[in-house]
């Protein structure tokens, strides 16, 4: 089973290069995180026409929004809402007996302080509020994936430079600290992370600011896939599709694909 996870920054602005994904690299289940689009106006017929028939969605008007998509039938489906906010943040569904999850942590706004920045007194409160709650299921024995745009670089190997960023918000060793905790909770493991070593420089995102993204390649590994201890000998591999930031109207996240041979 292929599974992609992807920031798409507007599903219905980018239909195309949502395609060519498809086209390119086949996933069985792709979880979306970004889509900015109502329940209502999710776009079912272009899942229809790439063979997408099960769908759990969670948007909210212009912001935010997950998805979860599949090819093969699915069931358990539903959606998570965190810190008393309907915000569209997280969907869940199981497939081929996998518990799988599509997750979109909140970005923090741009100043690292709970006490100045409300948004990034919510995104430390919604890590924290996982912690919990994934600490309650660990044990249960259920196979699961959490993917999704996690909003952190926990790693000096995860930003284009760690000196310059460990004070900027998503590299921030208070970040790096709530996003381990949540991790450890839950028994949770960094499934690119176990099949690239921790000492090679990977991203999934770069900025719309740069001119020339690649040539800068200033990036951050912001989009993570998360298997349990079970999942761990069904990794087949993973792959970062840095191209598609090449791709017509691109997001500014690139797709994380991860195979698991069940």
């Amino acid at each position: 089973m292929r599974i992609a996870t992807w920031n798409i920054n507007s599903l219905r602005a980018r239909t195309g290069i949502l395609a060519q994904l498809v086209r390119e690299r086949a996933p069985d289940v792709i979880c979306l995180q970004e889509t900015k689009v109502e329940d209502d106006l999710f776009p079912h017929g272009l899942f229809d026409e790439l063979g997408y028939a099960h769908r759990v969605i969670n948007g909210i008007r212009n912001y935010h929004g997950v998805a979860l998509v599949s090819r093969l039938p699915f069931s358990d489906c539903g959606r998570r809402d965190w810190c008393d906010k309907v915000d569209g943040r997280h969907v869940h569904a199981t497939v081929e007996g996998v518990d799988i999850h599509s997750v979109y942590v909140p970005a923090g706004g741009d100043i690292p302080d709970p006490l100045e920045n409300e948004k990034f007194a919510h995104k430390l409160a919604f890590m924290s509020a996982k912690t919990a709650w994934w600490a309650a299921q660990r044990d249960d024995g259920v196979p699961r994936i959490l993917l999704g745009d996690l909003n952190v670089a926990p790693l000096e190997t995860d930003v284009w430079s760690h000196k310059q960023l460990m004070n900027v918000v998503s590299h921030t060793p208070i970040e790096i600290e709530h996003l381990l905790a949540w991790q450890q909770a839950g028994g949770w493991i960094d499934a690119v992370r176990h099949l690239v070593p921790d000492d090679r420089k990977i991203y999934s995102w770069w900025s719309y600011r740069a001119k020339d993204w690649r040539a800068a390649d200033r990036g951050r590994r912001l989009d993570h896939a998360w298997v349990t201890s079970a999942l761990t000998p069904a990794l087949g591999g993973c792959e970062i599709m840095k191209d598609a930031r090449d791709w017509t109207r691109p997001s500014d996240h690139v797709p994380v694909l991860i195979d698991l041979k069940l």
